[in-house]
């Protein structure tokens, strides 16, 4: 007897509903048994700051980087906006891939014979930083689609968000926007101007090649076609874009922020399980005394150091501690910390 065509469509659509079902169950399997490595590079440089939350020292990670906390809620939302317009325009509603983006790519390699845009996502670069591979190709690729997946299922689009900026790579040992910002601009990401956020925008692609201290015509060229997606994106007019263009790339990097050197690392000794120390000084005047300090030891000779304590007449509160001349002074033995050390009178 024929089974009716009713019956047998009936079975087929079981048939794929358990194969469904099954493919969930060992796909899930798969995901617990081999999860992302999203604790891969999760330290970070250990922050002293003044009472105001004012940054006074950052040490580098282990491996020499400079690699530090990032809050987006704390980097200027027009640098945000920007990232996300020119990277991954559906970051906030795609599951981790984005198919329309893979589409574009694969058409724009098809028609021009090279890749004009990788269609990575947000999520895709994450885990490419957090799993590094030397070799690109589509097996590669595949991965990182596939930890993409994951790691949209871990973790909330701010926390991805997060996680990116304290990773990507802005050349050297970089690494994070506010290690980025700090280095080039001399500042906290909290707000930037329109072509410091565009050239942060576009460093991360390809660091080494775009570094503005070594390569800054390639850094201005790549910065120039962040601005023009922008006009085209519709978050800048064309005379912003002119502006943000004039100015210069900057040549050289700062230093990181180095001051209060022998009161920082007592707050590290006293705590050295945390990740960020406060203190009572303050920077402005912090770094006014140390410029007084290094100054006045100068007209004094090479081998004579200055100290300086200042503190509240009221509360007793350290505002500014100056131990030494110079920290890595060593024919002033500025690691010696003079605010503390026992001398001889006179």
């Amino acid at each position: 007897m024929a089974i009716p065509t009713w019956r047998r469509a009936g079975l087929a659509a079981a048939g794929l509903l358990v194969f469904g079902a099954v493919c969930l169950v060992v796909l899930d399997a798969l995901d617990r048994a081999f999860p992302p490595p999203l604790d891969a590079h999760a330290e970070r440089s250990v922050e002293v700051v003044d009472r105001d939350g004012n940054l006074l020292r950052v040490y580098a990670v282990g491996d020499g980087r400079w690699r530090m906390a990032v809050d987006p809620a704390e980097v200027d939302p027009a640098f945000l906006d920007m990232l996300i317009a020119y990277q991954d325009r559906r970051f906030r509603s795609h599951v981790g891939v984005d198919p329309l983006a893979l589409l574009r790519a694969a058409g724009q390699f098809a028609t021009s014979g090279r890749i004009v845009s990788g269609g990575s996502t947000i999520s895709m670069q994450l885990a490419r930083l957090i799993e590094p591979r030397e070799v690109r190709s589509i097996g590669a690729k595949l991965r990182q689609m596939a930890r993409a997946l994951q790691i949209e299922r871990r973790l909330s689009k701010d926390e991805i968000l997060a996680l990116y900026l304290a990773l990507a790579p802005y050349g050297g040992n970089l690494e994070g926007i506010r290690a980025a910002s700090l280095a080039w601009f001399g500042k906290e990401p909290r707000r930037l101007e329109l072509g410091e956020a565009a050239l942060l925008v576009a460093l991360p692609q390809l660091p080494e090649r775009r570094r503005p201290d070594r390569n800054p015509a390639a850094a201005e060229s790549a910065r120039d076609r962040v601005l023009a997606r922008m006009v085209s994106a519709g978050l800048i007019s064309e005379r912003e874009a002119g502006r943000a263009a004039s100015a210069r790339v900057p040549t050289y990097r700062r230093p990181m922020p180095a001051l209060a050197a022998h009161a920082a690392d007592d707050a590290i000794r006293a705590t050295p399980e945390a990740q960020r120390h406060q203190l009572t000084l303050r920077a402005g005047i912090q770094q006014n005394l140390e410029d007084v300090a290094g100054q006045a030891a100068e007209k004094l000779g090479p081998r004579v150091s200055v100290a300086i304590l200042v503190a509240d007449a009221v509360t007793g509160e350290v505002l500014a501690r100056v131990g030494s001349a110079g920290f890595l002074d060593d024919a002033r033995a500025g690691w010696i910390d003079m605010t503390r050390a026992v001398r001889s009178p006179g």
